[in-house]
């Protein structure tokens, strides 16, 4: 634990970068539980102290660690996805959340491209074939081009619509899926995933986590998106039925995937690694310093608002 004489106490169940842990050192007492060896003891120990939670996305805060903090007024979250928080049980008890929207849009969107690029372009098999020395032997297979392609975007709220603006110089066509059109958007609206993935090349999924979307892109989705298409996960290892997907891969159902989610991350099904048509990120879709900066930088505007009695920066509720 980090204290400060008569600073708020604020629980982390994750750590974040030094450049945002050094100005929380010196704002707050940090209580830090992912050293604790006895999780459930720590808590029990600092729970009376403790008026915030700074998590992570993928960490969240569950009911049984909400109920267990009866001061809590605040969970701070450090990414847009809130899945992994229990809103229900905050809002229950008058308990604030926040997240950081809009500062990691374009990274997200920036990587969902690379990924697209990466598969179909064949870019990380081309550079093990360099690096191998194979070229000399042999020419590398043909790849598949981009543009002319038709791009279905599941999800299009900020990043969705964000990764639409980064198609608009490849000369494709892009069609979305939401539960209502866009009014403002030039692009095809599908009222179904499964229409749209009929219907498009490459599948692009960035719908928010939870219970609604577990599982959307399931066997009947990815068998209409067939043997030539693609699919890129940028949003969460959730809204992919994981088993139906490796199969599929396998079988060679769809062409390959671009993939930076997964469930059970960090360790994820073996499987993937054995595949030759997967390029695999360790969800890095806001992974980058500015990013990083930026979000983290959010999160304590947050905090600093909520102790001060201003409005939140960013609620979510």
């Amino acid at each position: 634990m980090t204290t400060t004489p008569a600073s708020p106490h604020v629980l982390m169940p994750g750590t974040y970068p030094e450049w945002d842990m050094a100005p929380m050192r010196k704002a707050y007492t940090i209580h830090r539980l992912w050293e604790a060896a006895d999780r459930q003891a720590f808590i029990a120990e600092h729970a009376a102290d403790i008026r915030a939670v700074a998590t992570r996305g993928e960490l969240g805060a569950g009911a049984e660690l909400i109920a267990a903090l009866p001061k809590l007024e605040l969970v701070a979250c450090y990414g847009v996805g809130t899945d992994a928080i229990d809103l229900a049980a905050c809002r229950a008890r008058g308990i604030r959340v926040t997240n950081t929207p809009d500062v990691l849009n374009g990274d997200v969107a920036d990587l969902a491209v690379g990924l697209m690029l990466a598969v179909q372009r064949r870019i990380s098999e081309g550079d093990r074939f360099v690096r191998s020395g194979a070229w000399a032997d042999a020419a590398m297979p043909l790849a598949t081009r981009v543009f002319g392609q038709r791009i279905g975007i599941a999800g299009f709220g900020r990043i969705g619509s964000t990764i639409a603006r980064r198609l608009s110089g490849f000369d494709v066509e892009v069609g979305y899926f939401s539960r209502t059109p866009k009014a403002d958007s030039p692009h095809r609206h599908f009222a179904s995933l499964a229409a749209m993935a009929e219907w498009c090349d490459v599948l692009v999924v960035i719908l928010p986590g939870g219970e609604a979307t577990r599982g959307i892109v399931d066997a009947e989705v990815l068998r209409a998106l067939g043997p030539r298409g693609l699919l890129v996960n940028v949003s969460r290892g959730t809204t992919v039925d994981e088993g139906a997907l490796l199969q599929a891969l396998q079988t060679r159902t769809i062409a390959g995937a671009g993939l930076d989610v997964f469930l059970n991350e960090p360790r994820i099904d073996p499987r993937f690694a054995a595949l030759d048509n997967v390029v695999l990120t360790p969800h890095h879709g806001s992974g980058t310093e500015q990013t990083r900066r930026a979000m983290g930088e959010l999160v304590r505007r947050n905090l600093e608002a909520h102790f001060a009695g201003r409005p939140l920066i960013t609620p979510v509720a």
